[in-house]
């Protein structure tokens, strides 16, 4: 008797409202506005699920996660029928039937939640359930429960129910900070939704109805209970037999919890601001940012481009790197392990055919969106330099052989005489010579000769992004510039000397979005810096440098080995640049406010980490 009253008030409560709503005429008029938001609020262009984008390396494996919270979208074609038959079956078993709401649930939770004085059951649908997770939140009022009926219908009118179902799985909470079905297979069993047989996803489909009960962490007991639930539900609907039911229940469950992948921060962190390079070009910024009349109107665009980039983050998508997960960490152990007191450097690695970073280490004892000096410290090269802007330009202008003679005595131009190293006055020598000792002399008379503005020409098609007109002087002859070069700028236009051409160095290979399509990926072309003739020669005097010139403490055995050094004035900086057949790799040693290291000049730091990298 008292259900039965408490379903004639329910329904004359009911009929009084919606009476009173629809023929009041300010009511009428504030509904058909409501309505004109409500559906611009639920189009599908205003669905935006915070997704996780991965990195990937060059096997295709994961080795970090960008964005929070942790969310892999999965598209309705990859989700198995079985794990929306479950959820169907547990959470809405009319779905497929109703306009998104359920007045028979509606009215059996509104009776109990009289009977108990509050609210206990909420009689949502499927698509009651996405309207409070896109738009609503989770409050429990009579207030918010309309209103979301209203958003509930709307979704109905704008979506299949296919569209509905790969919303809700891809929404839900499966506790733990989890969110969809995709998600929860890989946290709960580190494998794909895809992968999991009918017991795994019974139990994970367990979870959404109450994420704290059916924590499956905290109450494993109760989710396999629930589980086991669900498939006599299955049962009852004609999805399963029962004999199938019970040989899924005494499929043994084994968690793999998954732990949140966050490898490699020195390249990960790169590749991050690479993405934004790639998003630039690609999307105009970059233009827009080269021709900006003003700081800030230049502000405004990089605050586009930003929220652009966070975009394109938050839509999940998959970074294809060429990172080589050895080399990696080869690099970092080999910068940690060679640098001592307060010394900092930096490495890079680039595998010769394909121009892709594969290896990068920022700092000491790198820590995530720290100071990255491989790409963000800008040094004087020293002599580091010399075979891009004083060797090479020479070779092309005079085609000059390496057994050719030069003076490498000191010398002066105006009032600038750079000394050798150690003050050395060495005559008359042949240019491999020249280079593998690597004198101030004889590469001030090589500039001279060919002039500071076609030596300076052939640095142009580099990225080198700070070298300015002010330092055209004789003192980049030896390394002088105003505000230098980063460790990955150098090395990239140390592979113009794998085969005299030069295309800039990459470490993404290509992005996807979730459905696989390709949205970017860069696209440039080799430049033709060096002719074969200059490239062969220069190669020869890399070659004797690293073997008995000033690279020789990090000489490897390989089929080819060519290093060129730097060091700057006062000890400041230790460049050891060099390329084997298989990959070009720079390190630099300093400090991050520069000082004399001379005291650690024997030790030879920057040599030991380039073999350690490179044997």
């Amino acid at each position: 008797m008292r259900v039965f009253a408490g379903y004639l008030t329910v329904i004359s409560v009911m009929l009084i409202f919606f009476t009173t709503l629809f023929f009041t005429t300010d009511e009428f008029n504030k509904v058909q506005s409501f309505q004109k938001e409500l559906e611009h609020a639920v189009s599908t262009d205003t669905i935006d699920l915070n997704k996780t984008s991965l990195l990937l390396d060059q096997n295709g494996r994961v080795f970090s996660e960008v964005n929070r919270p942790y969310r892999l979208y999965v598209p309705d074609e990859k989700i198995p029928p079985f794990m929306k038959d479950i959820l169907v079956a547990s959470e809405d078993q009319h779905f497929y039937e109703h306009v998104g709401f359920d007045a028979g649930a509606i009215l059996r939770a509104v009776v109990k939640n009289l009977v108990f004085t509050h609210i206990q059951q909420g009689g949502s649908t499927i698509t009651q359930q996405l309207a409070r997770n896109l738009y609503l939140g989770q409050e429990k009022t009579y207030n918010r429960k309309l209103t979301e009926l209203f958003y509930a219908r709307e979704i109905e009118k704008s979506l299949s129910k296919d569209e509905i179902l790969e919303l809700y799985l891809n929404v839900i909470y499966f506790s733990n900070g989890v969110y969809g079905i995709e998600t929860a297979a890989h946290y709960y069993f580190q494998k794909s939704v895809t992968e999991l047989n009918q017991a795994e996803m019974a139990f994970i489909a367990s979870i959404p109805n109450n994420p704290g009960k059916y924590d499956p962490l905290r109450h494993f007991d109760q989710t396999k209970i629930r589980q086991e639930r669900l498939l006599d539900i299955l049962v009852t609907t004609s999805k399963l037999s029962k004999e199938q039911a019970e040989t899924i229940k005494q499929v043994p469950i084994v968690l793999n919890i998954r732990k949140k992948t966050d490898l490699y921060p020195d390249y990960a962190f790169y590749v991050e601001n690479e993405l934004r390079e790639l998003i630039s070009i690609h999307e105009g910024f970059r233009v827009e940012l080269d021709n900006a009349a003003s700081p800030e109107e230049k502000d405004r665009i990089a605050a586009k481009l930003e929220k652009r980039l966070q975009e394109v983050i938050s839509s999940g998508v998959r970074i294809q790197t060429a990172l080589n997960p050895d080399l990696q960490q080869k690099s970092v152990l080999a910068l940690n392990g060679q640098l001592q007191e307060d010394l900092e450097g930096a490495t890079v690695t680039i595998h010769n055919e394909s121009r892709t970073i594969v290896a990068m280490s920022g700092g000491m004892n790198y820590k995530k969106y720290n100071f990255h000096h491989a790409f963000q410290a800008y040094r004087q090269p020293g002599s580091a330099i010399k075979p891009l802007l004083v060797y090479g330009p020479y070779m092309e202008k005079y085609k000059a052989s390496i057994t050719d003679r030069i003076n490498a005595n000191r010398y002066c131009i105006a009032d600038y005489c750079p000394v050798n190293y150690g003050g050395t006055q060495p005559g008359s020598v042949t240019l491999a010579q020249s280079m593998s000792q690597s004198y101030n002399g004889s590469s001030l008379r090589m500039m001279e000769k060919v002039g500071i503005e076609e030596s300076f020409q052939y640095l142009s098609p580099f990225s080198f992004n700070k070298v300015i007109s002010d330092d055209k002087t004789y003192a980049s002859s030896v390394g002088g510039f105003t505000y230098g070069m980063s460790p990955l700028e150098l090395t990239d236009a140390y592979t113009s000397f794998i085969d005299g051409n030069y295309r800039k160095s990459h470490a993404i290979i290509h992005v996807k979005d979730t459905n696989g399509k390709i949205l970017y990926q860069w696209k440039d072309e080799p430049k033709r810096i060096w002719s074969k003739d200059t490239t062969s020669k220069v190669r020869k005097m890399l070659s004797q440098a690293a073997s008995s010139g000033t690279g020789r403490a990090a000489y490897v055995q390989k089929p080819y080995v060519g290093i060129k050094t730097g060091t700057t004035n006062h000890y400041h900086d230790y460049w050891v640049m060099g390329l084997t057949d298989a990959y070009t790799t720079g390190v630099w040693v300093g400090h991050d406010t520069p000082r004399n290291m001379s005291h650690i000049e024997q030790q030879r730091p920057s040599h030991k980490i380039w073999k350690q990298i490179m044997e």
